[in-house]
C-alpha cells in the first residue's frame, strides 16, 4: 500500500536561487511544511536574510555561498550542507533568468543580439541545473532515494516572441529533466524522481521590463497579450508556485516521474479562440 500523504516534514531541500522571490518564496513555506532548508545562492547575503527569518519562526535553515556554474564551489556547499543536516532529500535547481541584451527589442534587433549574454542565459538555466544536478544528485544516487526539482517555463512548450536565449533554454531544461528522470532509474535507483514545474507569467524583476512600461507601470503590449491568453486573467503569484513543488517532493507524486507540470493559469491550454 502507497501513503498518500503530502507530508514534507524532515525531508532536507537544498535550493539554488534561494536569494531571489520565487525561490525565497519556496524557502519560507517549505520550512512552515517542516522541511530542513539550504538556500544556496551567489548572492549569500540575501540568503541569509530569508534563511535568519525561517529560523526566527522555529525552522531550520541555513545559507550557503555557492556558484551554480562552478564544480568546486558546489562541492563546497555540499560538504557545508552534509555537515549541518546530515543528507539531502530534495534539490530544487531555482537558479535562472533572463537578460535584456538577449532579447529581441525595438532597440536591439535579433542580428544583433549580445551573444555573450545569449550564452550567459543558456549556462545560468541549463547548465547550472546540469552541474548542480551532478553535484548534489551523486548523493541521491549513492542513497538511492530523493527528488529533483527543475524550473522550466511556458517556452518550455512553445517558443514566446523575442526572448530568444530565455526559449531555448527553458525548453533544454525541459528536455533535460526528462532525460534525468529516465536516467536515474536505469541506472541508480527507482525512488529518485526527477520532475519540473512550468510556471506561467509572474511579474519579476527579469521580465518587469517586457510586461510593464517603466514610466507608470502600466501594461506594454506584451503584457496586455500576456493577460489576455491567460484564462485566469492575472499574473501569478510565487506563493502560488510552492504548492505543485510540495507536491512533487511529497510521497501522494510516488509515481509522478519526468512530468513537467504548469503551473499558468491556463496560459498553455489556450490558443486565444
Amino acid at each position: 500500500m502507497y501513503n498518500i500523504s503530502f507530508d514534507i516534514t524532515g525531508q532536507v531541500a537544498v535550493i539554488t536561487g534561494a536569494g531571489g522571490i520565487i525561490c525565497g518564496t519556496m524557502a519560507r513555506e517549505m520550512a512552515k511544511k517542516g522541511a530542513k532548508i539550504a538556500l544556496l545562492d551567489l548572492f549569500v547575503d540575501n540568503a541569509q536574510k530569508i534563511a535568519d527569518e525561517i529560523n526566527a519562526a522555529g525552522g531550520d535553515a541555513i545559507a550557503v555561498k555557492a556558484n551554480v556554474l562552478d564544480r568546486e564551489s558546489l562541492e563546497q556547499a555540499r560538504e557545508e550542507v552534509v555537515a549541518h543536516f546530515g543528507h539531502i532529500d530534495i534539490l530544487i535547481n531555482g537558479a535562472g533568468g533572463n537578460k535584456k541584451e538577449a532579447t529581441v527589442s525595438a532597440d536591439r534587433d535579433f542580428f544583433h543580439l549580445d551573444l555573450n549574454a545569449f550564452k550567459w542565459v543558456f549556462d545560468l538555466n541549463v547548465t547550472g541545473a546540469v552541474l548542480t544536478t551532478m553535484v548534489f544528485g551523486e548523493l541521491l544516487a549513492k542513497q538511492g532515494r530523493g527528488n529533483v526539482i527543475n524550473i522550466a517555463s511556458m517556452s518550455s512548450y512553445h517558443p514566446l516572441t523575442n526572448t530568444a536565449a530565455y526559449c531555448g533554454a527553458k525548453a533544454a531544461v525541459a528536455n533535460f529533466t526528462e532525460w534525468m528522470a529516465t536516467h536515474f532509474n536505469q541506472n541508480y535507483s527507482n525512488d529518485i524522481r526527477v520532475n519540473a514545474i512550468a510556471p506561467g507569467f509572474l511579474l519579476t524583476n527579469q521580465n518587469r521590463f517586457l510586461l510593464t512600461k517603466e514610466e507608470d507601470g502600466s501594461p506594454t503590449d506584451r503584457g496586455m497579450r500576456v493577460l489576455a491568453k491567460t484564462p485566469m486573467g492575472r499574473y501569478g503569484d510565487p506563493e502560488e508556485m510552492v504548492g505543485p513543488v510540495i507536491f512533487l517532493c511529497s510521497e501522494a507524486a510516488s509515481f509522478v516521474n519526468g512530468a513537467v507540470i504548469p503551473v499558468d493559469g491556463g496560459f498553455s491550454s489556450y490558443w486565444g479562440v
